[in-house]
């Protein structure tokens, strides 16, 4: 393998920015195979880049204070397995709430919904869970639109008050409310209900 196909593929992994998790998958449109899995080994022996799981590695995020590589992106790797395999998923519970910013506690399981085959593994002290479910639930065109579903439902009804719909509303931005509002159109009532009154507020 040459070094120039070495270098493109960190490049466009350093261009992703650090946290992305990646798998073969994400270059086999412009190298091949065997070239990808020699760039990969080399560069993670190197230390570029970070085997977090089977076929799923990362570009690891560090923190200067600690002087250490944080811990993977869940949510980066979860996106990294569904690219693979063409998954549609969707977070949802506790992880829906944690990337919503609605609760600061980290996840033990992240849960994500999925069309595809139920599916557990094991990321550093995390677990990482892809739950087989219906259309309906991972359907959505957008992923802010299935990310505040998942959230409410998992709040329940009598827990949203102003309060979350305010948090909720600070993460969002007004180019995309109107999308929400489309793409959610067919949620259970209250669930729309609370998501107008989200929308309606943000500049």
């Amino acid at each position: 393998m040459s070094q120039g196909i070495e270098n493109k593929i960190i490049s466009r992994i350093y261009g992703r920015g650090r946290g992305w998790a990646f798998t073969k998958t994400d270059f086999v449109a412009e190298f091949g195979e065997a070239n990808i899995h020699q760039a990969l080994s080399s560069l993670t022996k190197a230390g570029k880049v970070r085997r977090v799981c089977r076929g799923v590695y990362d570009y690891p995020r560090y923190s200067k204070v600690l002087d250490c590589q944080l811990s993977p992106d869940i949510d980066q790797v979860a996106h990294a397995l569904a690219r693979k395999f063409n998954w549609r998923i969707q977070p949802s519970g506790a992880a829906a709430l944690n990337l919503l910013g609605l609760s600061t506690q980290v996840p033990g399981r992240w849960v994500y919904l999925s069309d595809g085959p139920g599916r557990e593994c094991e990321i550093g002290k995390q677990s990482l869970v892809f739950k087989k479910s219906t259309l309906k639930d991972v359907g959505f065109k957008y992923r802010e639109s299935g990310l505040v579903v998942q959230a409410l439902k998992a709040l329940g009804r009598e827990n949203v008050d102003q309060k979350v719909i305010e948090r909720i509303r600070r993460q969002l931005e007004s180019r995309t409310c109107g999308r929400i509002l489309r793409d959610t159109c067919s949620v259970t009532g209250w669930i729309y209900e609370a998501i107008k009154r989200i929308c309606k507020g943000v500049d």
